[in-house]
């Protein structure tokens, strides 16, 4: 009989029921990005937590701050936009990665760094909407009809 525990190019035994949940569940004992990373240690869990916290206001930072680009255009400003703007996508599919570890408190820990992170870092525009009433002259999208439901 084969051992069905045994998978072939791995070079080794693999566990083949390693238990990971598809649903949301609440508890410290999970694997975050890393096999066996936080494990069932509260501590480590904890650590784990303020990682991907950090890394989404580090997202938004980099979302909304523009760092180190200079205002002039040209080949070497357009190949360091390309460089922030992929290790901002990294970074970003790195926290898509650790929510997919269906724990409730790294769901609660994304959000909050966005949140904190948005809120930290976004222009004032961004975050008022215009006021009621008041249609912008410059702003293609605001009509007559717009400005009635003000």
């Amino acid at each position: 009989m084969k051992d069905t525990n045994e998978m072939p190019g791995w070079g080794g035994k693999h566990n083949m029921w390693h238990h990971q949940h598809m649903t949301f569940f609440w508890g410290a004992h999970s694997e975050i990005l890393f096999s066996g990373w936080p494990g069932n240690r509260s501590g480590m869990y904890a650590l784990a937590l303020l990682f991907v916290f950090f890394l989404c206001v580090f997202v938004e930072w980099l979302s909304h701050c523009r760092p180190f680009l200079p205002d002039k255009p040209g080949v070497a400003a357009g190949a360091l936009r390309s460089l922030l703007h992929a290790l901002r996508m990294g970074l970003a599919y790195l926290a898509m990665l650790a929510l997919m570890s269906f724990n409730g408190g790294v769901f609660l820990a994304a959000i909050a760094g966005h949140l904190i992170g948005f809120m930290a870092f976004a222009k004032p525009e961004e975050v008022r909407p215009p006021l009621a009433g008041k249609a912008d002259a410059t702003d293609p999208s605001q009509t007559a009809a717009d400005s009635r439901w003000g």
